[in-house]
């Protein structure tokens, strides 16, 4: 808490290339263009870069060129992965931007790890995993979070033969979620029904799974994600 609270005006950059001995080197384009072009940094400057990987450094300018930044490091701040069990399994949504909206609101809550399933209900089909993992890193940054979120795809069938527990939610359930029915050293899925809800045959792959809702009015699907989210 201390660390963060000294890291809270920083402005972070993400680089997912390994250390070079004390050196860090950036190469992301987008990245590279925001430290030249916008915050117009130079050599000797300090600036914080992420891995992804649950550091932070704080580091000085060695190198800078429109293919690639060298940095090195002056400190660094490791943190730990307290959600790395918790696993967001959401549907593809009718708007591109609510879906989005989800994926960034979980990120800057916590949750680094997603996957994307397809159901009979789920419309559209298909993948963006390049454009999701933009955003995904994005909000990372925007947050000062130091872990990059992971995203698969799968199938509704896939996740129901998962290894760990499922939680499902759908706004019928009998029983409104809380944080005190997760254990966090267990992997757990959280699966959220899509637009239209679950098929009856859906329903019946997680039928020694424990279903919930998450209060009594009805919400829109990016809405119960993201609540999910911040109760846990």
């Amino acid at each position: 808490t201390k660390e963060m609270h000294k890291l809270k005006d920083i402005e972070l950059y993400y680089s997912p290339i390994p250390l070079n001995g004390d050196n860090l080197i950036l190469a992301e384009k987008d990245e590279l263009n925001h430290i030249l072009r916008v915050m117009r940094h130079k050599e000797g400057d300090e600036i914080y870069i992420t891995d992804g990987r649950g550091h932070i450094y704080r580091t000085t300018i060695i190198s800078l060129s429109v293919e690639n930044l060298t940095a090195s490091i002056l400190e660094e701040y490791e943190y730990e992965d307290k959600k790395k069990n918790l696993i967001f399994c959401i549907p593809r949504l009718r708007s591109a931007e609510r879906f989005e909206t989800a994926l960034e609101k979980c990120t800057e809550l916590g949750i680094t790890n997603f996957v994307v399933f397809e159901s009979e209900r789920t419309i559209p089909k298909g993948s963006k995993k390049n454009r999701w993992e933009k955003i995904l890193a994005s909000a990372m940054k925007q947050s000062l979070r130091s872990f990059l979120p992971k995203l698969e795809m799968s199938k509704l069938n896939e996740l129901a033969s998962a290894d760990g527990n499922k939680v499902i939610f759908v706004q019928e359930a009998g029983k409104e979620f809380n944080k005190d029915v997760v254990t966090r050293n267990e992997k757990t899925y959280f699966i959220f029904g899509p637009e239209g809800d679950f098929t009856d045959e859906e329903k019946k792959l997680f039928q020694n799974s424990e279903f919930f809702n998450l209060g009594e009015n009805r919400l829109r699907s990016e809405t119960a994600i993201i609540k999910c989210a911040s109760i846990l």
